[in-house]
């Protein structure tokens, strides 16, 4: 017969491995590459030219101390590195044959190699959990640090301030500051902030990734049914990231939030069909909804750009569009050579198209950059890049992952990341040159090489 007992048939339970220290400290230092990658001309600002560059090159070189052995222990799947992105690099280097400006071309080719490196360092050292993490930290200290710092300058500095703590002397354009000192001035809707970055459009593009990365996080959390005081402080964070987008005010981080909502409603929808002919409905009808709303964009442009506070030349876009395309149009093959960004010091860019007294660095569109820069070629190397990480992206975020056999795991809320901001990096390079370079670029480079060598989040 049967007796009931109080003692445990099952194994006792047993903590979890402790990772190795090691490990801890190198996704410390992710976080920090990431930082640094992200928040560029905060360096930039606080150090200086030289200072910023001695600063990204010590990171450069640290991630190649660590590197450098783990792949002399393990080695490393050539095969699976992003050869599109070093296709548009090495097109890059190249044009440095016939560039109008070669001194620009060589740096700013470091420069892209630089944080491309980044980028694939980044992927093949960590997991796709470790990455969000990662990215998550980053962009948390930037958007807590842009709150406290804007808060240092409207409370205790009580007056704007000027890159690298330069004194103001007289009254400079507003354009030249830092930081102005308006986080109090509206809750909502008023003056613009720039926060630590310096720079309002900016500051709302990586809000819009840090609410892309902080909501995916806290949807992990509930379904994964974490404590409530770190579903508390996740919300939190993400109200923190829309106050920043709100604050900055910019109209190209406002489009590029709405074209990561409306793939992300087309991906959740093709999560939830079961047939092929489920999923060519989902195709159809974002297609038809598509094509209606770059029917209403066209048809309704004025009013749009009257909503978002901008006029119909966006905000002095549209000159600097003509003057690119007149420079470029004089070689259309193979371009004048590549510089992301310009280099304001150079001869060939000094002073040729200035903006409120500051020589501009870019062509506020990422196609039109190109263009210039590399031409028709180099427009069709960059429509590679992006159109093969969008659509590696968009299966890993719509396809149902596999475990051992045959069988399938549910969805996870961090597969959509990689999609979203793509799409968040292609809106924004309609009138940004950002995704080409810098931040964006190494951001492009991390998830097309983690895609390519373990897709699975």
């Amino acid at each position: 017969m049967a007796r009931m007992t109080r003692h445990p048939v099952a194994r006792p339970p047993v903590a979890p491995e402790r990772e190795a220290t090691s490990h801890l400290a190198l996704r410390a230092y992710a976080a920090f590459v990431l930082f640094s990658g992200l928040a560029y001309s905060w360096w930039y600002n606080l150090l200086g030219a030289v200072g910023a560059m001695v600063l990204i090159g010590a990171v450069v070189l640290g991630s190649l101390a660590i590197w450098v052995p783990r792949i002399a222990r393990r080695g490393f799947a050539w095969q699976r590195l992003p050869w599109a992105a070093l296709g548009y690099a090495a097109l890059a280097a190249v044009s440095a044959a016939w560039s109008d400006w070669p001194g620009a071309t060589a740096a700013t080719w470091v420069v892209l190699v630089a944080f491309a490196l980044q980028g694939v360092f980044i992927a093949d050292v960590l997991s796709w959990r470790e990455i969000v993490r990662a990215l998550e930290a980053a962009l948390r200290w930037i958007i807590g640090g842009s709150i406290v710092f804007e808060a240092w300058v409207a409370l205790v500095l009580d007056h704007p301030l000027m890159p690298n703590f330069f004194p103001v002397d007289g009254a400079p354009d507003p354009h030249w500051y830092w930081v102005r000192g308006n986080l109090f001035d509206s809750w909502l809707v008023g003056d613009r902030i720039q926060g630590i970055v310096g720079n309002a459009n900016l500051l709302g593009m990586l809000a819009v990734i840090a609410l892309i990365v902080f909501a995916a996080r806290l949807r992990l959390a509930v379904v994964e049914r974490l404590p409530a005081e770190r579903i508390i402080a996740r919300s939190l964070w993400l109200a923190a990231a829309l106050w920043m987008l709100l604050r900055a005010g910019s109209a190209t981080s406002f489009v590029a939030g709405a074209a990561a909502c409306a793939v992300l409603l087309a991906a959740l929808a093709m999560r939830r069909t079961t047939t092929p002919s489920g999923r060519t409905r989902v195709y159809v009808a974002c297609a038809v909804i598509a094509v209606a709303g770059i029917a209403i964009v066209a048809l309704g442009y004025g009013r749009i750009v009257a909503l978002l506070g901008r006029d119909g030349g966006l905000t002095g876009r549209g000159e600097i569009w003509d003057q690119v395309l007149d420079r470029a149009r004089d070689r259309p093959v193979l371009g004048h050579g590549f510089s992301s960004p310009w280099v304001p010091w150079d001869p060939a860019f000094d002073g040729w198209i200035v903006d409120h007294g500051i020589t501009v660095f870019e062509a506020h569109n990422m196609w039109i950059d190109v263009f210039l820069q590399l031409g028709i070629i180099g427009v069709v190397a960059v429509a590679i890049v992006f159109g093969s990480a969008v659509w590696r992206a968009w299966f890993h975020a719509v396809d149902r992952p596999r475990g051992s056999g045959l069988t399938t795991l549910p969805h996870s809320p961090l597969a959509l990341i990689p999609l979203l901001v793509l799409w968040a990096l292609l809106a924004q390079g309609l009138a940004e040159s950002n995704p080409i370079m810098l931040w964006g670029w190494m951001l492009v480079v991390l998830f097309t090489s983690k895609l390519r060598q373990r897709p699975a989040p």
